[in-house]
């Protein structure tokens, strides 16, 4: 069994539906997710929108990953676009792996993939993150946010 790691920012709604980190380095990050009856649609299979978040959270935890070595893990993300494909249902333990293919100074851009516990690939997904220090009004900056989650 993996250890899982602390997400290094709170994220209040990824906490709810029970991701786990389990690894964020040199362009990739790796989460995984046991489906529960809450994330469930009307098919009683994992709602597009939980694989969509999945996709979402570890790709831009693959962008984030690149920047380890800076205080709070340097700029937050914010995802620009994302085009996400589904090819079999989400069901039992699931895992994403998100990787960062190329970067700027100010976006990323990037593919992710959740694989079902029998490793076939459920969906998957590329996006573009913008690299930021805070998000504009109300005074949010990532310190702030962060400082919030302790």
């Amino acid at each position: 069994m993996t250890t899982s790691l602390a997400f290094p920012v709170h994220i209040p709604f990824v906490q709810q539906l029970g991701f786990e980190l389990l690894r964020m380095d040199e362009g990739e990050a790796e989460l995984s997710l046991s489906v529960r009856e809450l994330h469930l649609n009307s098919w009683e299979v994992a709602h597009g929108g939980v694989l969509m978040t999945l996709l979402d959270v570890a790709m831009a935890h693959a962008a984030r990953s690149i920047h380890r070595d800076q205080p709070d893990f340097g700029p937050g993300v914010v995802t620009v676009e994302m085009k996400t494909s589904f090819m079999r249902p989400g069901e039992g333990h699931l895992r994403a792996v998100g990787r960062l293919l190329h970067r700027s100074t100010t976006m990323a851009f990037c593919e992710g993939s959740v694989l079902g516990e029998d490793g076939k690939l459920c969906a998957h997904a590329t996006g573009t993150f913008k690299y930021l220090k805070a998000l504009p009004g109300r005074g949010r900056s990532l310190k702030s946010l962060q400082r919030t989650a302790g």
